[in-house]
């Protein structure tokens, strides 16, 4: 019996100290969590993989340098969950995104939103409550197909 405890409280504090990165690794303090920034690019690259979808765009800016942008997303299979996929968007697509911003002020963020050519607007639940996350999973799933 004895033995049997020490297994319990061994694979417990296993368990503990493996998934405590996680938390670390899934932080926001690195972004303007209050603060969305609106613009608009040509998207270089949509990279559809793990750990996290990455959207990679240029903007033009006002004084005709292209600045290039990289916005992450949570994983595909999340990504899915809310309405995403692998083909939504395509290199030379003008989008609209809605960012995160980092703190320090380079052109990296967090993806809120993209507004697509045919004017689709895809939503990642990011910067959002957990009800609002959950509310547009469940669209999605109504909207697939059966």
């Amino acid at each position: 019996m004895r033995s049997k405890v020490m297994a319990e409280v061994v694979l417990a504090v296993g368990m503990v100290t493996l998934t405590f990165p996680l938390l670390a690794h899934h932080g926001t303090a690195a972004f303007e969590n209050d603060k969305k920034i609106t613009v608009k690019g040509t998207v270089t690259e949509w990279l559809w993989s793990n750990p996290h979808c990455l959207l990679q765009f240029d903007v033009k800016g006002d004084d005709g340098k292209v600045v290039h942008w990289v916005g992450e997303t949570q994983n595909p299979v999340s990504m899915t969950n809310v309405g995403w996929s692998k083909a939504a968007i395509k290199s030379g697509d003008e989008v609209t995104v809605t960012i995160l911003q980092v703190k320090n002020g380079l052109p990296l963020g967090r993806v809120v939103s993209v507004a697509l050519p045919n004017g689709k607007t895809l939503l990642s639940g990011e910067g959002e409550s957990r009800e609002v996350r959950e509310k547009l999973e469940r669209e999605a799933r109504e909207a697939r197909p059966n």
